[in-house]
Formats: structure tokens, C-alpha cells, sequence
């Protein structure tokens, strides 16, 4: 399939080519010599960078530091000008350009200080105007992982309603992010809109991406597999990686301190990035790098000489290029490499097998991605895509000095298709765009222990194979959206076959066909409220390695996750409602939200304990749980903005996830879930060069199971509830101009001001790594600098 694919690929960019440039080549067609000069402007100030482009073309181009731009060798005759930048609502204006004449044109933008009418693309594959999606899209962009100082992805993803990050290990720190309840192999994670990350690059990923490298993330909530495949149950979380737009630069450092109280020693955590952009006098050719390094020392909480935060190291460098062809083409290629260590147990200062607990994890992860993208007629579009990614991690998870504990794993994932969006004047009752495509997504994946030289024995135990598994699946997808003057309603169908095959213990083929479809509705009730309702079929493909396939260690037992033989494939109904309230009143904005989920869950995954065998190990296996689960509540939002000085961001969720029957412990809920959460994130410039964040996240009590100092039987387990943490941060920055472009910056903070934070971690070398919960880092105190031009 996907020779076939590709073969596709190379036939529809040769065609595409040809139509978008043919006749119009730039070596062909005359010079126009038709300019546009203009400044873009709000409340009388310029804007740095705002980002100006010709409408059905990609000629674009970007205001300088000043707020001032200019355009050259213009197609002629009537044509629309849109100015968007961050912060502000984007402009359309009309214009008319003539050869060898030039036109002056001044724009001043409204500021949009909560987003309400930012531009996203996760919806349905197309950009377009938040207020106009007929899903909700939440937004989180650049100056909010600032503000709340979120160095990785992970820390700045609990700043979306309906999200919240927990830590699921004390060795080794596997992260997750649970979206409406449920866990992370629920959501779909994308990369620019292309599900390319990795069950295995998804057990430690939202850790090993850098804040500095991401434009923005969007979050859709409820099930989206009619548009994006497997997995998307929960809902999506797309990174959206910095594009170029001027030439800009940015460099910083950042030192912290965690772990500053009387009960532990405090550990220290360095963090350096930076950023470049280049683009060519005649905005033909862009070039953005990023680059960041990250070492952070291991914390013991409670003195016992075992760590609860691991080590890391993480070295990450990447950037994206595009090149424009002819007036309508552009081609877009992208590329990181991510270098990244850690480690959790004790006796850092020896080889793992030295160690009485070690869990280790070595990762070297290159992802790249080639995009092309051609307008066709007014508003058509194609693109066509190829994106890849190849994870090679060495692992040790292993207790009591054991040498056969080292592992090595490589994955490699694939993603390629086509997408055709087509807008058609009227289609049974309105104005319609209909978008279709077709994909094949693979992975090939290789797990296996390593062999060793037992002294004692001396005898040589070679490699052990654990998975080898190959997921392949073909995909089409078609939707179509009606916009009415106030009513916009969209309709989609996804058809997936997919084909998992393992060999090994696991060495039986599993196939599934599966039909998604997906409708939602919007209906602008007044000018200022919105009603959206919507309904989404998902599902979840049995593969054999998977996020929650990890393995737990400590002296007392060793935990190793299998799947059932029979185990069939996952699926899922979901719905949503909500009602959407924003308005501008003078220097006032205010958003508010309000939105009831319910999310059924057909033949779930859950968890079934098996016997332990004489090595002290038990076998969870990955069963379908009897009558299914659902999931139900409401998310709030409020985002309210008095002024330019005042921005306020919250939200807040109340639910109930549950199973119809019993499962572990004779209890129906889920564990590790709360059944409230929240968060607030305030920022004031009371001056426009020093400014003030403070930010706070809550999450309420959940069930947590305990297995600490057992022999690694599970009826020797019990559940416990937590205490609800409220995580309280505040951070200060003070701008200095440097230069007429280029400024300084410095800043520093506390996070977790009051040290919300477990307190009755297990210990010793018998203890229950899993039982981990709570905000994922104690007080922190950090100080930074930065230098980049002005924004």
C-alpha cells in the first residue's frame, strides 16, 4: 500500500504542479512591477511582524519591527489583502492593483487579547475562524507556555479545559495527559495535523518536546476519527510547530531550584533555547531553527535514597523550510532531532545493574515531514503529505542488580495521503466545502531484552525477542460542510482497515474494517451566542505494544503488561453540547463556555491481574472489560480581558468515568481520575515592559490503587483516596530595549508557591513506583534572561 501511495503522491504533485504553475511560471510570466506599501496598527501603536498575505494566492509577506511592509510584482487587478497577527483579530481589505502603479494601504487591527477569534486548523483540516468551527478548538499559544513558564509541552497542557497531566511512575517519570477522564492512549497527539507520534514515542513525548519549538497547540475534545484515525476517542492534541515570517532571533536561559523545603534536598533544573527565523527580501523562501538543552538533577522527596523525579537530559534541535512555486504553490518541510536521557532509582553514581533500582531510558527520535500545498480555481485547495518518524530507545528496568534487565526498542512510523478541499456554490440547501483524502499510516516496531555474561554462571544469555510488530492502515475520509447565514452543519464519514501482525508470543494477525462517522452542528443564536452539538464514532485498534505497556520495578515485584489474545478493538460513541458566549463591550472581552460531554465505550480496555510466578513477576493483561465504561460531565471556560493590561484565563470540569460492572478492587470508577479539576492563569502589565503572571491549577481527590511492600500479590493491594492539591505559581518579567530592534529580557518566579505536593510517597527498594499522583513538581523557585527582537 504504500508503494501505491507513493506512487500516487509522485503522479498528483507532477499534475498539481503543472496546474499551479504552468502558464503562470515565474520565468514565463512578464513583471507586473505592481507594489503595496502600508504599516499595520492597534490603538495607535505599530506591530512588529504582523503577518500580510494576498487571499487564494500564498504571496505574503511581513511588516518589519516598525510595523511597516512593502510588496512587490503583485498579480494585477481586484484582490484581497488579510493582516493577522498574534493578539489580534485579522483584517480583510480590498484592493485594486494596476502594473507599474503602487498602492498605499494602512491597517488597524482590533487587539483579540482571549483568542476569540484566532484562526485554527484541527477542526476539519482547514484554517478558518474559531467562532465559525462547528466543533470547539481550544488554543494554547506561545505567550501562555511563557507566561505560565512551561518548558515541555506536558507543563503547558494543563492550561485547556477538559485536560489535565499526571506523572504515572516514580523511577522513571512516564507522563500522560487525560482529556474529558480518560487516559492518554485515548488522544490522538498530532504533529502539524499528521498523526505520526508513536505509541513508544508517546510513553515519555509530552516530556521530550520542547515549548520552543511549538507556534501553538490546539485541542479538539470528543471523539475525531472520522477526520484523524485511530485513537482519537478522547479527542486530539495537535502541535503546530513555528513558521517563518520575518527575520527574527531569540535565545534564553533559565535555572531552577526544586525541592526547596526542610524535608529534601533541593535539585536543580538548567534549561537553554533558542530560536532563528530567516526569510528572503521577497518572501519566496523561509527558514526557522529552534533549539533547545535541558538538565535537570533527580529529586528524593522523602529522603529514603530512591528518586521520585528522574533525571534528564534532553537535547533538541529541528527547524522548517518552505518554498513557494509560482503564485499559488508552496512546498513545507520539516525536521527535529531529539537526544534525551533519563534515569530513576538509586546509586546514580553507578552502571544500572549496579543499582538496587534502576530504570533508565536512552531516546534518539527523528521526525520530518514534506508538505505541499496548491490553491486551485478561487478556494480550492490540495496538499499532499509524507511524514515519518524513527525512534531507536535503550532501556533498563530492572531491581536487585539484574543484568538481564537492559532492553532495546526501535519504531519507525509513517504517515502519507492526500487532501482535496473543494467549495461549491450550493449543494442541496447552501454554500458547502467538501474535503476528502486518502491515507496509510504504519509502524514497524522491534522490542527485545539484551542478551549478557553472568560471572557467576559463566554462561551467556543472548537476546530475547519481545515484540515484533508491524501496524499497517488504509484510510479514506470525506466530509462536507454547510454554511448557512447562521446555522453551519457538518457531516463526515472515515473507513479505516487496519492490519496488526506480531510475531513472537503475540503472532496472530488481527484485522478490523471500521466505519467513523462524525456530525456537529452550529447555530449562532445572536450575534454574541453561540449552541454547538455534536457526535463522533471512535475507536482504538488492539496493537500489541502500546503507551500503557510499561513496566513497573521495584524490589518486591516486577509488573509486565500483555494483551489477551482475543482482545477485540476498542470503539466508542460520543457527544457533546455547549453554549458559547463572547462579546467585545468597549476596552472589555469576555468568553465564556459551557459544554456536557458524554462518551460511551464499547468493549474497553482494562486490566486484569495475573498470578505471580516464581521470579516475583505478575502479568497484567489487557482485557475487554464486560458491558463497557462511560465518561460524562462539563467542562466551563471563562476568559475575560477588562483592558490590554488585564488578561484572565479558567476553567474548570466536573465528571463522573466509570465502568457498568466491578473491575479491580470491586470498584466501578476509574482509577488515577479525579472527578474535578481546574485552572487559572492571570497576567497584568500595569507598564507594557514589566509584567506579572500567576497561574494556578487544582486537581480534587481520585482513587489511587497501592502496592507497596507485597509480595506482588494483588489481593495484598489496596485502594486509596487522595487529598486535593491546589498548585499555586507567580512569575515576574522586566523588559529593557536594547536597541531600536532588539530587547532584554529578565525573569524569575516560584512554582507551586505553598509546595502542594504528595506527601506519603512509598519508600525503600520494596516500594510501589506507580503509586504516584499530585502536581508534578514541589516548589520551585527560577530565574531567567533572554534576548530576541522585538515582537
Amino acid at each position: 500500500m504504500i508503494k501505491s501511495v507513493t506512487a500516487l503522491l509522485v503522479l498528483l504533485f507532477s499534475f498539481q504542479l503543472v496546474g499551479a504553475t504552468g502558464d503562470d511560471d515565474d520565468d514565463k510570466k512578464p513583471k507586473t512591477d505592481a507594489m503595496l506599501f502600508g504599516d499595520v496598527k492597534s490603538g495607535g501603536e505599530h506591530i512588529p511582524f504582523a503577518s500580510i498575505r494576498i487571499k487564494g494566492t500564498t504571496i505574503g509577506a511581513a511588516a518589519d519591527a516598525t510595523g511597516h511592509f512593502k510588496m512587490t510584482n503583485l498579480p494585477v487587478g481586484d484582490q484581497t489583502v488579510v493582516v493577522s497577527a498574534i493578539g489580534y483579530i485579522p483584517l480583510e481589505r480590498k484592493v485594486t492593483l494596476e502594473s507599474k502603479k503602487s498602492v498605499t494601504i494602512l491597517f488597524e487591527l482590533d487587539a483579540d487579547l482571549i483568542g476569540i477569534e484566532q484562526v485554527v486548523v484541527s477542526a476539519d483540516r482547514n484554517a478558518k475562524s474559531r467562532k465559525e468551527t462547528p466543533s470547539i478548538v481550544n488554543s494554547l499559544n506561545a505567550e501562555l507556555f511563557e507566561r505560565t513558564q512551561s518548558v515541555t509541552l506536558s507543563e503547558g497542557l494543563v492550561f485547556s479545559p477538559g485536560l489535565r497531566l499526571e506523572n504515572n511512575c516514580q523511577n522513571c517519570g512516564f507522563s500522560q495527559v487525560r482529556m474529558n477522564g480518560l487516559e492518554g492512549p485515548y488522544s490522538q497527539i498530532l504533529i502539524n495535523s499528521r498523526p505520526v507520534f508513536s505509541g513508544l514515542a508517546g510513553v515519555y513525548g509530552l516530556e521530550l518536546i520542547p515549548a520552543n519549538m511549538i507556534e501553538r497547540v490546539e485541542v479538539v475534545r470528543g471523539g475525531g476519527s472520522s477526520m484523524y484515525g485511530s485513537n482519537a476517542i478522547a479527542g486530539t492534541v495537535n502541535l503546530i510547530t513555528k513558521d517563518p515570517i520575518a527575520n527574527t532571533f531569540e535565545a534564553a536561559v533559565t535555572d531552577a531550584v526544586f525541592g526547596v523545603n526542610n524535608d529534601m534536598d533541593a535539585a536543580n533544573d538548567l534549561s537553554l533555547n533558542m530560536n532563528g527565523s530567516f526569510v528572503s527580501d521577497d518572501y519566496q523562501t523561509g527558514f526557522s531553527i529552534f533549539g533547545f538543552h535541558r538538565d535537570r538533577d533527580y529529586l528524593d522527596a522523602n529522603g529514603d535514597g530512591y528518586s521520585e523525579m528522574s533525571t534528564i537530559k534532553n537535547t533538541t534541535v529541528g527547524g522548517r523550510l518552505f518554498q513557494r512555486v509560482g503564485d499559488r504553490g508552496k512546498f513545507t518541510l520539516d525536521y527535529f532531532h531529539i537526544d534525551e536521557s533519563r534515569r530513576g532509582g538509586n546509586k546514580f553514581d553507578l552502571p544500572e545493574h549496579e543499582a538496587d533500582i534502576a530504570e533508565s531510558i536512552d531516546h534518539a527520535i527523528n521526525s520530518g515531514s514534506l508538505n505541499f500545498d496548491v490553491l486551485m480555481r478561487e478556494d480550492d485547495k490540495f496538499s499532499a503529505f509524507l511524514s515519518m518518524q524513527a525512534v531507536d530507545r535503550g532501556t533498563y528496568y530492572g531491581a536487585n542488580k539484574d543484568l538481564s534487565a537492559y532492553g532495546q526498542t526501535n519504531d519507525l512510523t509513517y504517515s502519507a495521503g492526500v487532501q482535496y478541499t473543494r467549495s461549491i456554490n450550493y449543494l442541496l440547501f447552501s454554500p458547502a466545502t467538501i474535503t476528502s483524502g486518502i491515507e496509510s499510516n504504519g509502524s514497524d516496531l522491534t522490542d527485545k531484552k539484551l542478551g549478557y555474561w553472568d560471572p557467576y554462571e559463566h554462561v551467556h544469555y543472548g537476546n530475547t525477542l519481545v515484540a515484533d510488530q508491524t501496524a499497517r492502515t488504509q484510510a479514506a475520509f470525506l466530509q462536507s460542510e454547510w454554511k448557512g447565514e447562521k446555522i453551519v452543519f457538518s457531516a463526515g464519514l472515515r473507513y479505516d482497515h487496519y492490519n496488526i501482525s506480531g510475531h513472537g508470543e503475540e503472532n496472530d494477525d488481527v484485522t478490523g474494517d471500521v466505519l467513523s462517522p462524525r456530525v456537529s452542528f452550529l447555530y449562532d443564536i445572536s450575534e454574541h451566542v453561540q449552541a454547538r452539538a455534536g457526535y463522533a464514532r471512535g475507536f482504538r485498534a488492539p496493537q500489541i505494544f502500546d503507551e500503557d505497556l510499561h513496566i513497573e520495578t521495584s524490589g518486591s515485584r516486577k509488573v509486565i503488561h500483555n494483551n489477551d489474545p482475543d482482545l477485540k478493538q476498542e470503539s466508542s460513541n460520543s457527544f457533546t453540547a455547549s453554549i458559547d458566549l463572547s462579546d467585545h463591550s468597549g476596552q472589555w472581552q469576555y468568553q465564556f463556555l459551557a459544554e456536557g460531554f458524554y462518551t460511551q465505550l464499547i468493549n474497553p480496555f482494562a486490566s486484569e491481574y495475573g498470578d505471580v510466578d516464581e521470579n516475583g513477576t505478575v502479568v497484567y493483561t489487557r482485557v475487554n472489560a464486560e458491558d463497557g465504561a462511560s465518561v460524562a460531565g462539563v467542562n466551563l471556560e471563562l476568559n475575560v480581558s477588562p483592558s490590554n493590561k488585564i488578561q484572565l484565563q479558567s476553567g474548570f470540569t466536573v465528571q463522573s468515568s466509570k465502568f457498568e460492572k466491578p473491575q479491580e478492587f470491586n470498584e466501578k470508577s476509574f482509577f488515577r481520575t479525579p472527578n474535578n479539576y481546574g485552572y487559572l492563569s492571570m497576567n497584568y502589565n500595569p507598564i507594557p515592559v514589566f509584567n506579572i503572571a500567576l497561574t494556578g491549577n487544582y486537581t480534587g481527590s481520585m482513587l489511587i490503587p497501592y502496592f507497596g511492600n507485597t509480595i506482588a500479590d494483588p489481593e495484598a493491594g489496596e485502594l486509596r483516596e487522595s487529598d486535593p492539591f491546589f498548585d499555586l505559581g507567580l512569575k515576574l518579567s522586566y523588559d529593557f530595549r536594547v536597541t531600536d530592534y532588539i530587547q532584554l529580557q529578565l525573569n524569575g518566579g516560584v512554582k507551586n508557591i505553598f509546595n502542594s505536593y504528595q506527601n506519603d510517597f512509598d519508600s525503600g527498594i520494596d516500594r510501589d513506583p506507580g503509586y504516584i499522583y499530585g502536581p508534578l513538581n514541589p516548589r520551585t523557585i527560577y530565574f531567567g534572561i533572554s534576548i530576541r527582537t522585538l515582537r
